[in-house]
């Protein structure tokens, strides 16, 4: 039995790994930031003895060690550890963005994720083993798309840094990989498009989108078979994308919101 912690897992992907890992017998520490929500979201896993919720603020670094602190205590030490906590903006140019929201995206998505890495590779290094994994997104291979270049940025970012950890870390106990969900329907996703444009976008979400439960289970799996040190483990590859634009003609699959 392992003990996963997932970051920003009160909703969507991250609560979705956590019913994925409890569902194979393996231990989870939900966290976020808002605590009536990951109340409500410990409630809905129904596992009282193999979950624990405990809020956290991955901007804050005592708000992290904390996180490590309880959930090693509580479960006798962690196995792996998942930055998945993350934040949209909405799609649009740089200049129509605020400051707020830019420093919001980046603290989320960066700095967080890099303060959070910290605290779990000391951790693990001092217990002698663990995994670290960091969630991929759009952005990350370099892509552009309007309208995203904040979001965007942080995760090019992430797998620059991911990359740098794994060469850090190679030759230590300590296994270092990445996650890359493709676009799942979740309210990242969604919260950051506006109504310019929403059909064109709709249309692609149709293709490549795809919901939690059916990304989340592949995930996990693949995260149980101890792929090793420095994986990229990805659901939505090159091939798949291409077996679904090239078939788009015969099959179109519903998203939140449509009729019929």
């Amino acid at each position: 039995m392992k003990t996963v912690v997932i970051t920003g897992s009160s909703r969507g992907i991250g609560l979705g790994l956590a019913r994925e890992f409890l569902a194979r017998g393996h231990q989870v520490v939900l966290s976020g930031r808002d605590p009536a929500r990951l109340q409500q979201a410990i409630e809905q896993l129904q596992s009282p003895q193999r979950s624990l919720a405990l809020p956290c603020d991955v901007g804050n670094p005592e708000s992290l060690q904390s996180l490590w602190d309880g959930a090693s205590s509580y479960f006798g030490r962690i196995d792996i550890w998942i930055n998945n906590a993350g934040q949209n903006h909405p799609q649009g140019p740089l200049a129509s963005l605020s400051p707020e929201q830019i420093g919001s995206v980046l603290t989320a998505n960066l700095t967080g994720l890099i303060l959070a890495s910290r605290v779990a590779v000391r951790g693990m290094l001092e217990q002698g083993a663990g995994s670290l994994y960091n969630m991929e997104g759009l952005g990350s291979d370099g892509r552009r798309i309007a309208g995203t270049l904040v979001y965007s940025t942080t995760k090019h970012a992430v797998r620059y840094f991911t990359e740098g950890l794994i060469a850090e870390l190679r030759g230590t106990p300590v296994r270092v990989g990445t996650l890359s969900p493709g676009m799942v329907l979740t309210d990242l996703l969604l919260q950051g498009q506006d109504q310019a444009g929403s059909a064109s976008r709709r249309r692609i979400f149709s293709l490549l989108a795809d919901r939690v439960e059916t990304v989340t289970p592949f995930l996990v799996r693949e995260i149980l078979r101890d792929p090793g040190h420095g994986a990229r483990i990805a659901w939505l590859t090159n091939r798949k994308i291409f077996w679904r634009l090239a078939t788009a003609p015969l099959s179109r699959r519903k998203l939140p919101g449509d009729g019929g």
